[in-house]
């Protein structure tokens, strides 16, 4: 018999309460491998309880799940996330951070990306909407995601360690 496969959803939104509705719907969904990317982390609220309580909810899943991701300064999740901070410390063998380059801060979108099907990302001021799709085909057509080229890069970049990123010592 065939498996139930939902109908591919996709949101368009315009304000920080939609952008962190979606985040939490991203983190309550099944998958293996989430990955994160944003310049210093401050948009996603991992001092939040309530945040950090979601992702440990992904973590727990599975001991085979795993959270990478990628920001350009650190000093915001180490200085003012003690929640996550100590998240990582419990989960250590599940969570990977990677600090980027210098030649390539000039990136500055943000998204999430579950197991390269499910995204979010955020409005990008008055003239990009964020945006949500849950569900989606494994293999994505290109426009899925509407990142540029060279944010598709970092990402395969910094959690394949090609050089793009360096790992940062956290605890």
């Amino acid at each position: 018999m065939s498996e139930y496969q939902p109908k591919p959803e996709y949101t368009r939104f315009d304000t920080e309460a939609a952008w962190h509705e979606a985040v939490d719907r991203l983190l309550e969904r099944p998958g293996r491998e989430l990955r994160v990317f944003d310049p210093d982390l401050t948009s996603l609220r991992l001092n939040s309880p309530q945040r950090v309580a979601l992702i440990e909810k992904f973590l727990q899943a599975s001991r085979t799940w795993r959270l990478f991701v990628a920001l350009h300064d650190n000093e915001h999740l180490t200085r003012r996330c003690p929640r996550m901070m100590g998240l990582l410390a419990r989960y250590v063998h599940t969570i990977q951070i990677n600090r980027t380059h210098e030649e390539i801060k000039s990136i500055q979108d943000s998204f999430l990306v579950l197991d390269a099907r499910d995204y979010v990302r955020p409005p990008g001021g008055a003239v990009l909407p964020g945006r949500c799709g849950l569900r989606r085909r494994a293999r994505r057509p290109r426009h899925a995601l509407a990142l540029p080229r060279d944010l598709d890069r970092l990402a395969s970049g910094c959690f394949e360690h090609d050089g793009w990123a360096v790992t940062i010592p956290l605890l």
